[in-house]
């Protein structure tokens, strides 16, 4: 079925349920691993907690160049040029094989620092670093993944990522407490569990390119250099997007640290249950870019502003849902995600005020993603580092100055909403516009 014979809405649907699933597996194996570790204490709690801004940067490369690659792939095909979007699959796979390793080792190499700067005490440290090589191997399969994933995206395939998700979250799942408490690794064990995971997923994904003809071994060096700099076009605002977030979770931790241990454990908690609440809206980030590009390509402007549409109130309204649901349950939730009686008390606080603002985070979300994919990655850069920069970072500490852990949330809420209003109106006045039938023009933004 062609994409202008179907729906919009059935495209999206078609597109965004096996995602939906599979980021919701993903998400979930996440959280049921933190209530495993969360049973060892609350410093393993702590260490993770204090882990989760530096796994952000590298979230930053390969968030980064899966934007690129869905982006030029998806419109290379939209406009015809299939044998150059295999070619551009290939520098993708071995781009993000390399930048991911070195960005892994460099984390490894400078891990004291990274650890004591974030307000870590001493006592910890030794456990974070029993649990952080492990760690990074996980980190550089999974990204390895993720790039495999998106390749099968660009072309329009969510089915096999979506269900290769699942595969991956269940064997985490079953292996997290066969390593962690069977085999006594404590909480180096959560992270060889992923190790396993990843390496099956990565075996499954790997081995259906060729037979998908994602993949092409570029003509000549001239073309090979030609793809790069594509590749880096798109990448570079991609990536500075992408990192924006990872920094301002390191000043937000910081931030929370002032307030103890029991208030990072809480935070990461937090974290995790954020991660798994917007699953809709990223859900919708990772399917949307390959429509809008091949819509892009064949400069079908008018369908781009229909599906933001419907994108945009369908995550205000699940959103919305959800934060009554989770406001609801947040007592028991708090309790069987730690042990810890103080860091559920405050976890349960945090369940009250911030996931309100969800749906406000998720209209964010997707305009970065809807600006990325249509070719302006400074304009997604711009609203990213508005909403993390401009609004949620400076409200999340007025918040903690005047008010405590209450104000933080209450700030981190207000960031949100403000944000969210902000791009929705950026997004209005420089993303698309139609004059004399179907033009697109993007003013450059900067920073």
């Amino acid at each position: 079925m062609s994409q202008h014979s179907e729906s919009l809405g059935r495209q999206l649907f078609r597109k965004t349920w096996p995602m939906l699933i599979g980021v919701l597996a993903l998400m979930s194996s996440q959280l049921v691993d933190s209530a495993y570790i969360g049973q060892l204490g609350t410093q393993p709690l702590a260490a993770v907690g204090f882990t989760i801004p530096v796994y952000q940067l590298i979230i930053g490369i390969q968030v980064g160049l899966g934007i690129a690659t869905t982006t030029v792939i998806s419109t290379a095909l939209g406009a015809g040029r299939n044998r150059y979007a295999r070619q551009l699959g290939t520098l993708v796979l071995a781009s993000g094989f390399v930048l991911v390793a070195l960005l892994c080792l460099l984390i490894w190499a400078a891990q004291q620092s990274i650890i004591f700067t974030l307000g870590a005490s001493e006592e910890l440290y030794p456990l974070v670093r029993e649990y952080w090589l492990p760690w990074l191997v996980s980190c550089w399969l999974g990204a390895m993944l993720y790039f495999g994933y998106s390749l099968f995206r660009a072309h329009g395939e969510t089915w096999l990522p979506g269900m290769v998700m699942v595969l991956t979250s269940l064997l985490n799942v079953v292996l997290d407490p066969v390593f962690i408490f069977v085999l006594d690794m404590g909480l180096a064990g959560a992270a060889w569990a992923t190790i396993c995971a990843f390496g099956v997923g990565c075996i499954i994904i790997f081995a259906s390119m060729p037979r998908k003809r994602l993949i092409g071994w570029p003509d000549n060096t001239a073309g090979m250099v030609a793809g790069l700099r594509c590749l880096m076009s798109f990448m570079a605002p991609s990536m500075l997007s992408q990192f924006i977030p990872p920094v301002s979770a390191m000043v937000a931790t910081v931030i929370v640290a002032v307030n103890g241990e029991h208030a990072v454990a809480a935070w990461g908690l937090g974290s995790r249950i954020e991660l798994l609440s917007i699953i809709a809206a990223l859900s919708l980030t990772m399917a949307m870019p390959p429509m809008i590009g091949r819509l892009r390509g064949s400069n079908d402007i008018e369908q781009v502003r229909q599906l933001v549409r419907k994108a945009v109130g369908f995550v205000v309204v699940w959103q919305l849902t959800l934060a009554v649901i989770v406001a609801s349950i947040s007592a028991p939730l708090s309790g069987l995600l730690t042990s810890d009686e103080m860091t559920a008390a405050i976890l349960g606080e945090y369940l009250w005020i911030v996931p309100v603002s969800y749906g406000a985070l998720g209209v964010c979300m997707i305009m970065v993603s809807v600006c990325s994919a249509m070719g302006m990655p400074r304009l997604a850069l711009a609203i990213s580092a508005l909403r993390l920069l401009g609004c949620y970072l400076p409200l999340l500490w007025a918040g903690s100055e005047l008010y405590g852990l209450n104000g933080l949330f209450f700030g981190a809420m207000s960031g949100n909403f403000l944000a969210s209003f902000m791009s929705w109106n950026m997004y209005k006045k420089y993303c698309i516009r139609v004059d004399s039938g179907y033009t697109r023009s993007a003013r450059q933004v900067t920073i």
